[in-house]
């Protein structure tokens, strides 16, 4: 028995591997992706991911919960409205199940596969008391899943309160999930970026009711502010500025009507050494 489940454990991983490379961005599309500023650092070489910012394993919670997602590597967001060059995908939550055995086939809909096919970065679980193997999967437009995925996270719950509405746990706005005020700082160094009641997407997309980053980087004393704009749905980015003070401002733009904001800006002040 043990010989036959390594065997299917190879096989398994020998499909997802080949979906991985099927589903890659051509080469062309990457480069037609924006020039990075001198500003922001190198990816770091690690496997692009999906993954939890506010969940670690072993935690226990109360629902509902507010469960929110981060993705890496260049990835983006992007509804299933239209299919997009480049890396960008939609986040699905697997509750209790593994990875698929079969990268080629789309992930089903039902209470073990939620899609997030607007482009949102959160969800509210509303799950009983009970031990859980919690996972985010990345997927096309088509629900194929890409080979970008977390790691499985257990989580126990440990009280649902029937009289918490999880509809009020939502409230429209963006924030810097990683940078405390003033927080000290050593290059290269991860932004995160967050918006909670609103959707993300490439802007190629043109679609209503999306937005898209911007992170402006204003050096103390300076006229003017650097700004990067993540037009391709990304969600965070790694910089590496010069030595100083500076203040990070971060906006959600409209998709559909350029300049328009969706949610108030956020600031931070920091100090890179």
């Amino acid at each position: 028995m043990s010989k036959t489940r390594t065997i299917l454990s190879i096989l398994a991983w020998g499909l997802a591997a080949s979906a991985a490379q099927a589903q890659a961005p051509a080469p062309a599309a990457a480069a037609a992706s924006a020039p990075r500023h001198p500003w922001q650092a190198a990816l770091p070489g690690l496997t692009a991911e999906a993954y939890f910012t506010n969940m670690e394993p072993g935690m226990k919670i109360e629902t509902p919960f507010v469960a929110k997602f981060g993705l890496s590597g260049g990835w983006g967001l992007a509804p299933i409205t239209q299919p997009v060059q480049g890396k960008g995908g939609h986040h699905h939550l697997l509750v209790n199940r593994e990875l698929p055995l079969d990268f080629k086939q789309p992930l089903p809909f039902n209470d073990q596969y939620i899609h997030f096919g607007k482009g949102q970065m959160e969800t509210v679980l509303t799950l009983p008391p009970g031990s859980y193997k919690l996972r985010l999967l990345l997927a096309d437009d088509k629900h194929l899943p890409y080979f970008v995925y977390s790691k499985p996270l257990n989580v126990t719950v440990t009280k649902k309160n029937a009289g918490i509405d999880p509809q009020s746990l939502t409230k429209k706005g963006i924030s810097l999930l990683n940078l405390a005020d003033n927080a000290k700082l050593k290059p290269p160094f991860r932004v995160q970026f967050h918006a909670s009641g609103l959707n993300v997407a490439h802007v190629s997309q043109q679609e209503k009711e999306t937005g898209h980053f911007r992170l402006s980087l204003h050096p103390k004393g300076a006229a003017k502010p650097v700004e990067l704009d993540f037009t391709e749905g990304q969600t965070e980015v790694w910089l590496a500025p010069p030595r100083g003070d500076y203040t990070l401002r971060l906006e959600l733009l409209d998709n559909v009507n350029p300049g328009k904001a969706l949610a108030e800006a956020v600031s931070v002040p920091i100090l890179v050494e």
